[in-house]
């Protein structure tokens, strides 16, 4: 079967070959119908010949020639997937598998992709060797271990002494802890660091309670003058969730923050060894001393309804002002603060005396004739000229409710202030 030339003005006959001066033959591929003659500029017939594609109007099959091309095979998928995984080893094994079901592909339907193919199943075979001997190397759980704990409460690892921004801030849950000067504004500061011991997960209750527990001892030994710490500072903790502590995750961390979440703090709150001097060190100490045996005080309204338990209280401090005396005297003081420090160790050993007649009394009203004596003699204010001498805080921390730590509810109707609020919320400093 042939097909005609389309129309359009023919050559004389006899002229095969004969062109008209400027005129030049357009070469033909063998065996392909000469191009159709067009009269009037570029406008393609349409045809069987028109040169739309491999399908002209009708549907009909018209094979590429001289007016068409033929585009590029797409680059297989699973080609790409190989290489990707390859170069990243995250998951060698499907790397290789994938590089295997794309060169069968590629072969099948022409696609182009061979090399990334090869590529990814080559460096898959490579990272599943690696992964062979990190297994075997015990490098692998542990890099797994590292893999989820990316991203498992940054706060696990701030130290004593660092000062950060929560975005969140220290009230409900934080997972985020951006490292910011002390100097600065800052959302925290932490104090303390507590490792809880492994075993299964305590709850949330539990760890709470010990965070309270250790927290409050440990701040004494960051701020150790109590005096200087501002009123509303108020101690914070940031513990393991159940999540975290699947991790690994067994750290209490100890934070001293603004009372009000929405407010921040300002400098450091260190008052320790690292930036007091050793004079200061000692006498701080010496206070520590009376007041955790005040901080002891009963937890019942009246000395009537616990008369044994308010002895064994007062007893508590007598010792402990004793053994403040003694590391007092003890001491070799600069001269500008003996005299202050020695008029300060008269009155506790006075007030040593009282508590201990409160003690041996078994009647309540005396009990409280001798307490009455005794506080007076431990007053906070007895000890602003050795605090002056010495460089330290000289004002006395405000007390919620303007009542003293250890204060008993009887003569005068105050209560014995143990409330669990912030820093030295409810307590009396010497």
């Amino acid at each position: 079967m042939s097909i005609p030339p389309p129309s359009g003005p023919q050559q004389p006959e006899g002229s095969q070959g004969q062109h008209p001066q400027g005129q030049y033959p357009t070469p033909q591929p063998q065996g392909a119908y000469p191009p159709p003659q067009f009269p009037q500029g570029p406008q393609f017939p349409q045809g069987p010949h028109s040169p739309q594609g491999a399908y002209g109007p009708q549907g009909s099959h018209v094979p590429y020639g001289p007016y068409g091309f033929r585009p590029p095979p797409p680059t297989n998928g699973l080609a790409i997937a190989s290489l990707v995984f390859g170069i990243l080893w995250i998951v060698p094994f499907l790397g290789l598998v994938l590089g295997l079901v794309a060169l069968r592909q590629i072969r099948r339907r022409g696609e182009q992709g061979r090399g990334m193919a090869i590529g990814g199943a080559v460096m898959s075979a490579a990272g599943m060797v690696a992964w062979v001997g990190m297994v075997l190397s015990g490098a692998a759980a542990d890099f797994w271990d590292d893999l989820q704990r990316v991203g498992v409460n940054e706060i696990l690892t701030l130290e004593k002494g660092e000062c950060f921004d929560s975005p969140g801030g220290l009230m409900g849950w934080a997972s985020e802890a951006d490292r910011v000067p002390c100097a600065g504004e800052h959302d925290g500061e932490v104090f303390g660091v507590v490792l809880l011991s492994d075993g299964a997960y305590p709850g949330a209750d539990d760890i709470a309670e010990t965070a309270d527990d250790r927290c409050y001892a440990l701040q004494d030994a960051y701020a150790m003058d109590g005096w200087a710490l501002p009123a509303d500072v108020d101690v914070y903790h940031l513990t393991p969730s159940r999540d975290s502590w699947r991790y690994g995750d067994r750290v209490i961390t100890c934070v001293f923050g603004n009372r009000d979440e929405n407010a921040t703090l300002t400098g450091s709150l260190r008052r320790d060894e690292t930036t007091l001097d050793a004079h200061q060190v000692a006498y701080l100490k010496s206070t520590h001393v009376i007041n955790a045996a005040l901080e002891k005080a009963p937890e019942t309204d009246y000395v009537q309804d616990d008369l044994p338990g308010h002895r064994t209280w007062a007893r508590e401090v007598s010792e402990a002002l004793a053994e403040q005396s003694a590391m007092l005297r003890e001491h070799k003081w600069p001269a500008g603060a003996e005299g202050p420090v020695k008029d300060l160790v008269g009155d506790l050993e006075k007030a040593e005396t009282a508590w201990s007649k409160a003690a041996g009394t078994d009647d309540p009203d005396t009990f409280l004739e001798h307490y009455d004596r005794g506080w007076d003699l431990v007053d906070p204010y007895r000890s602003v000229a050795p605090r002056a001498a010495l460089g330290l805080a000289v004002t006395p921390p405000t007390l919620d409710g303007s009542e003293k730590e250890g204060e008993v509810e009887g003569e005068d109707g105050t209560e014995d202030g143990t409330g669990d609020g912030g820093a030295d919320e409810d307590r009396i400093e010497v």
